[in-house]
């Protein structure tokens, strides 16, 4: 279905997106005076972002769903998935190489992001779609694809370090680390090669088929208009995201905190997943699943995909160090996930109940982030 036209939202729409960039990039530029002109000060700043990224968040979704309308599935679900890893991945790489070393910071956002697509947005969906339809179909050949890559990615990346042993636990020796970067580029390349082209119809919804290009005159201007206001957008979120999550990483190590790095994480995902997490709930409750899947669990695969491979050149050319292992509570966790994954998705039929056993290991994840 085409996206609502911007008229009643023309003026939000478009300056939005300059408006986070241009306080972006202020802050910035007048950062280090913030930081000395007292708590207050910081505190009302720190808001007027938090509030300005939110909002900025659903306008970028609405430019990236009109973009996706245009060119058609699967492409259209492939730019809100690059737009979120894009997001996540200069957070995590800029905050690496800001001050003092934090080898476990992109551990924790990857594997958050993991436990929010598997099991919170996941579950949201296949909730709000039983509730509302009974039983929602899916195509089994392209979701069975999905979860495939998505083992291989997080099994060799965040369980493989801690068994290795070249280095310490949790980690992987500069040649393991190069060696996985590139088995992670050429797996999630050969699945973009098959979403794309080779096996393009087990990825499509039915309901929703090849949609692009209906009836716009001015699509081919309009399309550059909106591309345009979507990388702005996305880049003044990154810069406003990044001054907030430093900004609550020092503020929870003040308060001595315990596992800073995975609030930190879980609020990076959080952020950056959002539009996603809308779009893909949006299109369960119109009956929509497989479109929904398609961006919930793409999103998860490219994360790892293209976020460890970025944080390990980051990591080889900076010299400072990176711990992909999870610890044992963790690991079982995402192991639980990606099991009720492939039995929720194992008959090519969901449910309600499906979706509220996902919701509950969300919930065990969100009380163990917090207390530990």
């Amino acid at each position: 279905m085409l996206p609502r036209p911007f008229t009643s939202h023309f003026s939000r729409s478009h300056v939005m997106p300059l408006a986070c960039l241009v306080v972006a990039l202020t802050l910035q530029i007048g950062g280090s005076r913030i930081e000395h002109s007292g708590t207050s000060v910081f505190v009302a700043v720190s808001v007027l972002a938090i509030g300005l990224v939110l909002s900025t968040v659903f306008v970028v979704l609405q430019h990236a769903e009109f973009i996706a309308h245009h060119i058609g599935e699967p492409y259209g679900t492939l730019v809100l998935t690059f737009s979120v890893t894009t997001i996540e991945v200069s957070i995590i790489v800029s905050m690496m190489l800001h001050g003092a070393n934090n080898p476990t910071l992109a551990r924790e956002s990857v594997f958050s992001t993991v436990m929010i697509v598997c099991c919170g947005v996941v579950g949201i969906c296949l909730t709000l779609g039983g509730w509302r339809h009974h039983y929602q179909d899916i195509k089994k050949q392209g979701t069975d694809a999905f979860l495939a890559i998505l083992i291989a990615l997080t099994v060799l990346t965040m369980v493989l370090p801690n068994f290795t042993l070249t280095t310490g636990p949790g980690t992987f020796s500069a040649t393991q680390l190069a060696f996985v970067s590139v088995l992670s580029v050429f797996l999630y390349g050969s699945f973009l090669f098959a979403q794309t082209v080779s096996q393009k119809q087990d990825f499509l919804d039915e309901l929703v088929g090849d949609t692009a290009k209906e009836g716009h005159s001015t699509a081919s201007t309009g399309l550059a208009v909106h591309f345009i206001l979507l990388i702005l957008g996305l880049i003044g979120i990154v810069l406003l995201t990044k001054q907030v999550a430093a900004g609550v990483e020092d503020g929870l190590q003040l308060l001595h905190v315990a596992q800073t790095d995975s609030i930190v994480g879980a609020l990076i995902a959080l952020v950056v997943l959002m539009p996603e997490a809308v779009s893909a709930i949006k299109a369960s409750l119109a009956n929509q699943l497989q479109r929904g899947l398609n961006i919930a669990l793409g999103s998860a695969c490219a994360t790892i995909g293209m976020t460890i491979p970025a944080v390990a050149i980051a990591s080889l050319i900076s010299g400072r160090g990176l711990t992909l292992g999870l610890n044992p509570g963790d690991t079982v966790l995402m192991l639980l996930a990606l099991v009720i994954s492939l039995v929720s998705f194992g008959t090519g039929r969901t449910t309600f109940l499906a979706g509220i056993t996902h919701l509950v290991v969300f919930l065990a994840f969100v009380l163990l982030t917090a207390i530990p």
